[in-house]
């Protein structure tokens, strides 16, 4: 990088490299990062906020509310892209940044891309300790920034000008690797952020990244394509990879062309809709009965793009003990769990080739059939748990299935943790691909309407429909009002049911008694009911409250035709699920006085005499 200097400070040279980073979706060439949200403090204000003022109609910034949900909506955007155009968070030191640590988890967890600039201590030590310095006594290069580093992929703390030559091409290379893609974090030292360096003109050069499709390995392939021809009863799980890689197509192409009964995770349903001929509906904890039956008697399993989280196999009850494995996954890591043939290549250009390689074999005809007639037997059921009726309490069911009813084709519905995963991923009929988005790899409270209005600022042309439950509403609400400010709108429907409901199923499930979970079993002077449509209104939103539901469909058609965002509140049972009938290996007191728990220690036991050995 010799030849002509530019003199910039470390902050400014930090946001001019980033506005010179580009990628292609669809053939067009745009900025590869969008935007920025961030909350400003003592430790980026006056230099990361100085830089990034001077280029705001370049590189927008955009305030949050929150550390945590302005990063939870910079995920939210770049699983809207499908990892092909990130977003930046930036917070100040202390307890702005640990605010973004629960995110960056969620980012890890999910293999999301999303920087993060945070604000550190002097490099000089001069001033120590600064405001909101966390010391530690015996090491005084640690600050909570170093919390980071179990929760991303990427992490560097820049203590001289010039580090950033070399770090940020690197976190932008971890960031965009889709076999090691996950969040990547920038501590920037106050004093380091004013420093003025020549920087080599080259490092501001333009540069088009493109997102690499490796290959499988041929001895690999040719092993699977073995493995496939000698299967008698294959299932194929579609996985998230399969969204990221854009393989949607050729995977649904393949499934349909070969006979093979295709199921999806948390993380890839969406992949194909709903209708599509080869699909046996969601499998594991939240699947349906369709695509369970098919996974438990399934001679190999074709896991594309999925990283077999617990949910998805039953924790490990879900498949036969003897079954193979043959795993397609950009990651090595995920790609050799449980003694599966590992095939690691990008998941589009490795069905294609193992689509090639198995010239005119299908799966038997029978098999195919089977796994047609179980998914018609779950959609008969879906059809009758959504039946609207006359109760005065509707369930979760019947209020997914109004909102699905009355969604547009492309309209993106979102949520994460709590009863509502369960709920969408058995009763949400997908009408088009790359339309569900549920945070299920971290389970993590607070993603649902943040992430909304991310992905309201990834696609104009559409609306996010963000379900909650109560809990979350009022664990993560304030991007309601960034969404307001911002003019990026969605569609929050509140299913309030008293409190955190599926935990309390849980802990009855397991023999326990309700507690602390419902308003009605806590430690409370007096249990009341919270009134979201007049909360949401007080930031800006329009709201209505539904009394029934046989005004919710009214309401959805209201909500789609406002210019804001718009909350539809609802009462909810709380104790009627979608059935369910894959196992989950939970810790069930060994010893209890509660009959109810010991009975549930015996089943627990059971359960795990039926896992697979993971070795």
């Amino acid at each position: 990088m010799g030849g002509k200097t530019i003199k910039l400070t470390m902050a400014q040279a930090l946001v001019r490299h980033l506005c010179n980073q580009f990628t292609e979706i669809d053939g067009e060439r745009v900025p590869l990062f969008a935007g920025v949200f961030a909350i400003f403090g003592h430790g980026n204000v006056t230099c990361l906020g100085e830089a990034l003022e001077a280029v705001q109609d370049q590189l927008p910034t955009w305030r949050g509310q929150n550390e945590q949900s302005m990063a939870h909506a910079a995920i939210g955007f770049a699983k809207a892209k499908k990892r092909r155009q990130l977003m930046i968070a930036a917070s100040s030191i202390g307890p702005g940044a640990s605010n973004m640590v629960t995110a960056a988890a969620a980012a890890h967890a999910n293999r999301l891309p999303v920087l993060l600039l945070s604000g550190d201590t002097f490099a000089n030590r001069r001033p120590d300790p600064v405001l909101q310095q966390v010391e530690h006594f015996g090491n005084p290069t640690l600050t909570v920034n170093d919390a980071f580093k179990a929760v991303t992929r990427y992490w560097d703390r820049i203590t001289h000008p010039e580090q950033i030559i070399s770090s940020l091409p690197q976190a932008i290379a971890a960031m965009l690797d889709p076999a090691d893609c996950g969040p990547a974090f920038i501590g920037l030292c106050q004093d380091t952020q004013e420093i003025a360096y020549e920087y080599p003109a080259a490092f501001f050069e333009p540069r088009l990244h493109v997102i690499p499709r490796p290959r499988p390995d041929r001895q690999a392939l040719a092993t699977a394509v073995e493995t496939l021809r000698s299967a008698k009863r294959p299932l194929l799980i579609c996985g998230g990879g399969t969204r990221y890689s854009g393989a949607e197509e050729s995977v649904a192409a393949f499934a349909q062309a070969r006979g093979i009964p295709l199921s999806e995770t948390v993380a890839g349903k969406g992949s194909v809709t709903h209708l599509h001929p080869a699909n046996v509906g969601p499998v594991g904890i939240l699947g349906s009965s369709s695509a369970n039956e098919m996974a438990g008697a399934a001679d190999v399993i074709l896991a594309v793009g999925t990283r077999l989280q617990d949910f998805t196999t039953g924790s490990w009850t879900a498949f036969d003990r003897d079954a193979q494995f043959v795993s397609i996954n950009t990651a090595r890591w995920d790609a050799t769990k449980h003694r599966a043939i590992a095939v690691v290549g990008d998941a589009r250009e490795t069905v294609t080739e193992l689509g090639r390689e198995l010239g005119d074999w299908r799966a038997d005809a029978a098999w195919t059939r089977k796994g047609v007639a179980a998914f018609a037997e779950w959609n008969a059921l879906l059809d009758e748990l959504q039946k609207p009726t006359d109760t005065s309490v509707p369930t979760y069911a019947q209020v997914v299935g109004i909102v699905n009813a009355k969604a547009g084709e492309r309209d993106c519905i979102i949520t994460a943790a709590g009863g509502l995963p369960g709920e969408v991923m058995k009763g949400w009929r997908v009408k088009a691909p790359n339309t569900f988005d549920c945070e299920f790899g971290y389970s993590c409270m607070g993603y649902e309407i943040p992430a909304g209005w991310g992905a309201a600022m990834a696609d104009a042309t559409r609306t996010p429909i963000v379900m909650v439950g109560d809990g979350t509403y009022l664990m993560m609400n304030s991007d309601i009002y960034s969404s307001v400010l911002s003019g990026h709108k969605m569609i929050i429907v509140v299913c309030d049911n008293g409190g955190f409901a599926v935990i309390n199923r849980l802990q009855n499930f397991k023999g326990g008694a309700s507690f602390n979970n419902q308003i009605e079993d806590c430690r409370v002077k007096e249990a009341f009911a919270v009134d979201f449509a007049k909360h949401a209104e007080s930031m800006g939103a329009l709201a209505r409250h539904v009394d029934n539901l046989s005004d919710l469909p009214a309401a959805m058609d209201w909500a789609k035709s406002t210019d804001r965002t718009s909350v539809i509140c609802i009462k909810t049972d709380a104790y009627t699920w979608a059935p369910g009938d894959a196992d989950w290996d939970v810790g069930v007191p060994e010893h209890s006085e509660r009959s109810e728990v010991r009975a549930a220690r015996e089943e627990q036991v059971a359960i795990r005499k039926q896992q697979r050995i993971g070795v």
